[in-house]
Parts: C-alpha cells; sequence; structure tokens
C-alpha cells in the first residue's frame, strides 16, 4: 500500500505545493487531510500562477483524482471559487474532486466569529488568525453541533442543523444582524446543486485505492509549528498538520503509509504571533523577505523572516518520521556573504533539546549558529546538483548531516521546472 504523506516542516509557506505538483504524475489519488482556507499554495504552470486555498495541490495534473478529506473545513463558496478560475483557464476538474461527507462546512457566520475572537484579544495576544472561519469551525466539530457536508444531500436535516447551529452561536456572540436566511438560500439554490455531486465517503474511496495498491499521495495544510498539539500553542492552527492527522483526517491506517516528506525552506519564516527564536529584524531579514516574496498567499500580509532552525525541524522529524526533505528557496540565499544555521538552544545554560512547550521559555532560548560561506551566484538555471556552486553544494550536505535526513529534492526558483532532484 504505497502511501507518502508531505509535511509543512516548519511554520508553513514552505512550498509543499510545488513538491507534491512535481510528484503529482507519479500518483493516481492526491488528498488533502487538513486544515481549510486559511492555507494557500501557489502552483506556477507555464507563464499562469494558480494560487489555490482548499484545492488539493494535484488539481492540475490530469491523471490525478483529488480528494478532500473529512479533516477538512470547507468553505463552499470558496471551492466553488478556485473550480471556477480553473474552468476559465481551461482545466478540466469533471469526475477528478471529491470531498468527504464527514468534512464540516465553513459557514459565513464562522468568518464572523473568527474576527470577532481575534478583535478580543489585544497586543502580543493576538493569535494572527486568518479570519476564515477555521477555528470556529472546529469549535463547533468539537461540540457536537457543527454541519457536515453530507449533510446537503437531505435538505430538511441541513436546514434544521444549521439554524441550530447558528441559533447555539448566536447566544454567545453578536449575530443578531447577521442574515442567515440569505445564506441558506444560497446554500439551497447555488451551492448544493453543484456540491452534492462531489460528495463521496472518501474513507471507502481511498481504502479501496489502497487495496488495489494504488499510489495515494496525502497532503496536508499549514505545518509543524503550527500543529494543535506540537506547535507553539495558542500561536497555531486548529488541526493537526503532522502524520497523525493525515490518518485522522481521511481515515487511512497507519500502517499503510511507507514514505514522509518534509518541505523545509532554505530559511525560516512565519506569520501570525509566537515565538520566533531565529527571527531577523535587521536588514537581512527585510532581504530575505524581499527577495522571497515573502507574502501570504491567502491574506497578503508580509511573513517574518529569520535562518534556518534546525532545531525545529529535527523536533517535527521526533514527531514524524520524516524518510527525506524537499529543501525549497535555496535560490533566494544567493545573494548573502554569509548563512547561518540554527543548531543548538540553550536556556539558563542548559541544552534544550527540542522545542519547549512553554512560550515563555522558548521566547528566551539563546541559538547556536553553524555559519556557512555564500556562494554569490544566481543558481535559479541549476538543474544538477553537480551545477551548483560547491557553496551551495556544502550547505545542502551540511544540511543533511544537522538533520540526519536525507535532502531528496531541492529548489531552486519559482517555475515548475526549477527544482534539482538530488540522486
Amino acid at each position: 500500500m504505497p502511501v507518502t504523506v508531505v509535511v509543512g516542516g516548519q511554520w508553513g509557506d514552505e512550498g509543499k505545493g510545488k513538491l507534491v505538483d512535481l510528484i503529482a504524475q507519479e500518483q493516481k489519488i492526491i488528498a488533502r487531510y487538513n486544515g481549510g482556507a486559511n492555507a494557500g499554495h501557489t502552483i506556477v504552470l507555464g507563464d499562469k500562477k494558480f494560487a489555490t486555498n482548499l484545492l488539493p495541490s494535484g488539481i492540475l495534473t490530469p491523471t490525478c483524482v483529488n480528494l478532500i478529506g473529512n479533516g477538512v473545513v470547507v468553505e463552499i463558496p470558496k471551492l466553488l471559487d478556485e473550480l471556477a478560475i480553473l474552468h476559465k483557464s481551461g482545466i478540466d476538474t469533471q469526475n477528478r474532486l471529491f470531498v468527504s461527507d464527514r468534512a464540516h462546512i465553513v459557514f459565513g457566520f464562522h468568518k464572523e466569529i473568527d474576527g470577532l475572537q481575534e478583535a478580543a484579544l489585544s497586543g502580543d495576544d493576538k493569535i494572527g488568525t486568518t479570519k476564515k472561519g477555521i477555528g470556529p469551525t472546529y469549535s463547533s466539530k468539537s461540540t457536537r453541533n457543527g454541519v457536515r457536508i453530507g449533510d446537503l444531500q437531505h435538505w430538511d436535516v441541513f436546514e434544521k442543523r444549521v439554524r441550530s447551529l447558528f441559533h447555539s452561536l448566536s447566544q454567545q456572540y453578536k449575530l443578531d444582524g447577521y442574515d442567515l436566511e440569505a445564506e441558506l438560500k444560497l446554500f439551497k439554490e447555488e451551492y448544493a446543486p453543484k456540491v452534492v455531486p462531489m460528495i463521496t465517503d472518501t474513507v471507502v474511496y481511498l481504502n479501496k485505492a489502497l487495496r488495489r495498491n494504488e499510489n495515494v499521495l496525502l497532503e496536508g495544510a499549514n505545518a509543524v509549528m503550527l500543529d494543535l498539539d506540537f506547535g507553539t500553542y495558542p500561536y497555531v492552527t486548529s488541526s493537526s498538520p503532522c502524520v497523525g492527522g493525515a490518518c485522522t483526517g481521511l481515515g487511512v491506517p497507519p500502517s499503510s503509509i511507507k514514505e514522509v516528506f518534509a518541505v523545509v525552506k532554505a530559511y525560516t519564516t512565519r506569520v501570525g504571533g509566537g515565538p520566533f527564536p531565529t527571527e531577523l529584524h535587521d536588514h537581512i531579514g527585510s532581504e530575505l523577505g524581499r527577495i522571497g516574496r515573502e507574502f501570504g498567499t491567502t491574506t497578503g500580509r508580509a511573513r517574518r523572516c529569520g535562518w534556518l532552525d534546525a532545531v525545529a525541524v529535527r523536533y517535527g522529524h521526533m514527531i514524524n518520521g520524516f524518510t527525506s526533505i524537499c529543501l525549497t528557496k535555496l535560490d533566494v540565499l544567493d545573494t548573502f556573504d554569509e548563512i547561518k544555521v540554527a543548531v543548538k538552544y540553550e536556556h539558563e545554560g542548559k541544552e534544550v533539546d527540542s522545542v519547549p512547550a512553554s512560550l515563555e521559555i522558548f521566547s528566551e532560548v539563546k541559538i547556536e549558529y553553524q555559519t556557512f560561506k555564500g556562494w554569490k551566484q544566481d543558481i535559479s538555471k541549476c538543474r544538477k546538483f553537480s551545477d551548483l556552486p560547491q557553496e551551495a553544494q556544502d550547505y545542502v550536505l551540511a544540511l543533511e548531516k544537522i538533520f540526519e535526513i536525507p535532502i531528496r529534492w531541492i529548489g531552486v526558483g519559482a517555475s515548475r521546472d526549477a527544482i534539482i532532484i538530488k540522486e
């Protein structure tokens, strides 16, 4: 049962979509297992860029069937908008996209509540939510009054459950001015007719594919350091981007997973609040952001930038068991005289051997860096490892030793083919 999982190895925005797009030709099914429209993938196809939030990254590959699993929370109008953009570009998705009947629905009032919750926080307490309703929807799921995609197949049941959910939330939040009737009308007349044909039991669908020994790739949104359990809580997402989330978000057995690919940027970025030990507040951080075009696919907001944090990557490896790494955006480092990697945390004179749960400790750790000489030349045209300058090769080989994980792919540009497959 050849199942592969692609996991973000840092704080997200590592370029997972590009790796999935690269290896999509080898896959029969690509399935998304967590998150919602708060995640963004940008895939370059020829002279066109496609930014998706909900659609799996294999949607651009005609031979792939794409699944949205039960662990995803789905904002239906956003999903339909993304499909419409693809259709206008001549990309056929007919019979190539299926949505789990167990996936929960993000409603407009969830998004409104998301904004209200964030507005109630102040200063450093702000989470930095995308205000896409993700947290409130997972909250509804956990309190067992959420509404699932499969409910759309039975309108009377769907309407009853939506009204019950809205009534419950209205008692907690000021939603008096919210037009629920208008939203229900859209669901009945516009959304349901388009979505119902895509609804399926993705658990059965996937497990039948596994019995047929078909190649399946499971795609996570966000990343390890944003995991609800293992990330920098509370500055995290509301689901599990880790391998465990792939099992619970799709209903596949752990024993079926054979490969876990971590996507790791050659430096580190994050959005929103929370500690970030290697963050650079100087001109180097600004240059990383400028050269790397570090602006959120979903929100457009600038990302915080810093040197590569190998301690955080090794922590992610402990949890997920990475079998290979895809190192992205190596070309962003082309102009720097020196490049640094965080290889050790210390707190009060003692080594901290993982990412601490206490944000107070995490924000106080001292970093030990390993410094590398920059290569000071354009590597965007390199397509073999031997094409890279010696300094760039040395950097990659040193990272393999620091991570104790092989680096299999190296991203050297934005285009679809700007990648080195390292033998």
